[in-house]
């Protein structure tokens, strides 16, 4: 089926609020005054000049020569943002996954990003919802990144910048309420020491919701106390803890009839008739550690260090995916196969990374440069029970019934070990007053081993040596304007995530480049932000059935993604703030031998890509204390497996919400989807598992400070 393409109208959105801007910067007209605008509630910009992530030191954006989305505090406090979904709708290029019911999962300028989950620059690629409570503000780094974070990142990583201490502690607390069951409350409280020299803080939330789905629940506790010292004039110590609790009614969605979803309606499920048997239970506890020593003014030392542990339970009924998945009853009706599965999951690990930042006038020239190591252990163990047609449904009308709670068949029980060793060192070189250059390299050593405790005898082990270069220049003709050009590498070894297979264990890394030109313009007065960039990804190497035995796999297949990304943030007027983006994917398998249902991958699309998307959300402030908000989100329409037969309609919700603020209190209502579209809000990626999108919404939130 022919995609449509919606490129014109996007971009024309993107017109009308780019052109005029920049037309009047050109002409002097819309020029805002050197002090903010405050009012009884101060407001923060939508416009973040820097970024924490994509170099790892202090950088300008104007200065990197790479995408970089970031979701600043402001946007997400406006949105009522509270999950990762509800952030990276923000961002262009963003595929969304259902993750299995159980977890975060997108992909990313057309690749699956399911381990390229950061916080604070350390790997979190433990398969859970996020929770955003003690989250500061979201940053996508666009295209491989490999070379200062290790494996993964084909088309990019997303890494969440958790909130610290501070000396000027905000105490807080917050309720939401919305009109399908939402029951959530937040805090944020802290102290510091007078002097200086200590300060501490606590986050959390407790949720008890009701979702739009037939016996959808959310049980989620989160907490996370940090502290930091000051232990003398040049040492700091920085110490965080968090611990997540999250059990739900974990969802599927539903499946696919011909070539779209199921025509029922959004709310109605294909599980158990018991709806206390399908449910995924995970738990995440993590410690992180972090001292800065100032050498002197030239360099400084970082120390990190973290150790995660997580649990899952999940037991999940499912609709069936094979070609045979309907059947007829003896009444005529139309019957869907259930599955059945259990799953358990027990993991932890360990990493640390050490940092030397180093300020240095070579060749007459400054240099910011960036040493680094990085060592990391992880053990993976897993245990996963499935059986088949365990019940069947009618596919249009009510009639769930019991399934057995435990599958029958034992399909997998192993442990994973995994252990990382990274060397990597950047320069962010000053060449001149107009012209910048960004070197970097990193070589890793990434060893897995993997012992089934199913099948005797079965010891895999498997060690890749890997470099990752990446190079950019950046030419800034003035304080306004800011171009540049990069290329980046990164690799993907067989384990990146899940255990390494007898069918892979042979197999080398796979490699995504990344070839990107690009612009960014800070416009009037600084207060406005303006990227575009158009870029190739091409990923190679990929793993794909032997020609010669279609049981076997070789390193036979190609996947590229040709891109125009662009995004706007910031204020346009002293009234009006804008965060909008639009991306366009051509997105193709180049080269395969495999199949999916019997048709060649080679030629097709991938999964979850939608050609077109676009986003836009846009404040006006009507008083001190009163603003109003408005918001659309498009994404053109997606396949829900490689073999291109199952489409995911294009859709446009559109939001709105009132907002008010006083300096002790704040109160929001949100109206999401307001037109009530139904629509398809992300699949499986792998199979026709589609989840509908939720309804419209009207969400209360009220915070308040003392």
């Amino acid at each position: 089926m022919t995609m449509k393409s919606v490129a014109p109208a996007s971009l024309s959105v993107l017109g009308l609020l780019v052109v005029p801007a920049v037309h009047a910067e050109s002409q002097g007209e819309l020029a805002l005054p050197a002090t903010s605008v405050t009012s009884a509630y101060e407001q923060q910009s939508y416009k973040a000049s820097d970024s924490r992530s994509a170099l790892k030191i202090d950088a300008p954006l104007r200065d990197i020569p790479q995408t970089v989305n970031v979701v600043p505090e402001s946007v997400i406090k406006d949105q009522g943002a509270q999950s990762m979904e509800d952030v990276l709708k923000n961002v262009p290029g963003i595929g969304m996954s259902n993750g299995d019911g159980q977890r975060d999962q997108v992909t990313i300028r057309g690749f699956s990003a399911i381990g390229d989950m950061y916080i604070d620059g350390v790997r979190d690629d433990a398969l859970y919802f996020r929770d955003l409570s003690n989250i500061e503000r979201v940053e996508v780094v666009k295209g491989p990144a490999a070379v200062l974070y290790g494996r993964g990142s084909s088309g990019g990583l997303i890494n969440s910048i958790s909130k610290k201490p501070n000396f000027a502690p905000k105490r807080e607390v917050g309720v939401t309420f919305d009109s399908e069951g939402k029951r959530r409350t937040q805090f944020d409280t802290g102290w510091a020491d007078p002097q200086g020299n200590q300060a501490y803080r606590m986050t959390g939330a407790f949720e008890d919701s009701d979702t739009f789905r037939d016996d959808g629940y959310i049980d989620r506790k989160a907490i996370a106390p940090s502290a930091y010292f000051k232990l003398s004039d040049d040492l700091e110590l920085n110490l965080g803890a968090t611990y997540l609790y999250d059990k739900r009614l974990i969802d599927f969605g539903i499946p696919a009839l011909g070539d779209r979803p199921v025509d029922v309606d959004r709310d109605k499920r294909f599980g158990s008739g018991d709806a206390d048997q399908d449910y995924a239970r995970s738990e995440v506890f993590s410690l992180t550690a972090s001292l800065d020593y100032r050498i002197n003014d030239d360099l400084t030392l970082t120390n990190t260090s973290r150790y995660y542990r997580y649990d899952l339970d999940r037991n999940n009924t499912l609709a069936d995916t094979s070609p045979t998945r309907f059947v007829t009853s003896p009444d005529g009706e139309l019957l869907v196969k259930l599955n059945r599965g259990n799953v358990a999951r027990d993991e932890y690990g360990v990493f640390n990374q050490t940092e030397l930042k180093q300020q240095a006038q070579l060749l007459g020239m400054q240099h910011n440069l960036l040493y680094g190591v990085e060592v990391g252990f992880q053990d993976k163990y897993q245990r996963v029970f499935s059986q088949n047609n365990v019940a069947q449904v009618p596919v249009f009308g009510d009639g769930l019934v019991p399934v057995p709670e435990h599958a029958a068949n034992l399909s997998s029980k192993g442990t994973n070990y995994q252990e990382t060793t990274g060397l990597y060192v950047q320069d962010m070189i000053e060449l001149n007053e107009h012209w910048k250059a960004l070197v970097g390299v990193r070589y890793d050593i990434f060893g897995q081993e993997y012992d089934d405790d199913r099948v005797q005898n079965v010891d895999l082990d498997r060690t890749d040596k890997t470099w990752s270069p990446r190079a950019g220049l950046v030419y800034q003709p003035d304080q306004i304007q800011s171009y540049y050009v990069s290329v980046s590498r990164s690799y993907q070894p067989s384990g990146e995530v899940f255990a390494v297979s007898p069918s892979s264990e042979h197999l080398e890394p796979e490699e995504t480049t990344n070839y990107e030109i690009g612009a960014k313009w800070d416009l009037l007065d600084s207060r406005l932000a303006v990227t575009a960039a158009i870029f190739r990804l091409e990923r190679t190497n990929m793993k794909t059935a032997d020609p010669a035995n279609p049981n076997l796999t070789v390193l036979a297949g190609e996947q590229r993604t040709d891109g125009f990304e662009a995004t706007v943030s910031g204020q346009l007027t002293d009234k009006w703030q804008v965060y909008a983006g639009y991306a366009y994917l051509d997105a193709e398998i180049t080269k395969s031998n495999s199949k999916t249902n019997g048709v060649a991958n080679e030629g097709q699309v991938p999964t979850l890509t939608p050609r077109n998307s676009a986003n836009v959300w846009l404040v006006r402030t009507l008083t001190p204390q009163w603003r109003v908000a408005a918001g659309a989100n498009y994404v053109d329409e997606r396949y829900t497996a490689l073999d291109n037969k199952v489409v995911m309609p294009g859709y446009t919700t559109f939001d709105a919400a009132l907002l008010y603020g006083e300096p002790e209190w704040d109160m929001a209502l949100r109206l999401k989807n307001v037109f009530d579209r139904d629509y398809y809000a992300s699949a499986h990626g792998s199979v026709d598992l589609i989840t509908p999108g939720a309804p419209r919404t009207l969400e209360a939130s009220l915070n308040y400070r003392f």
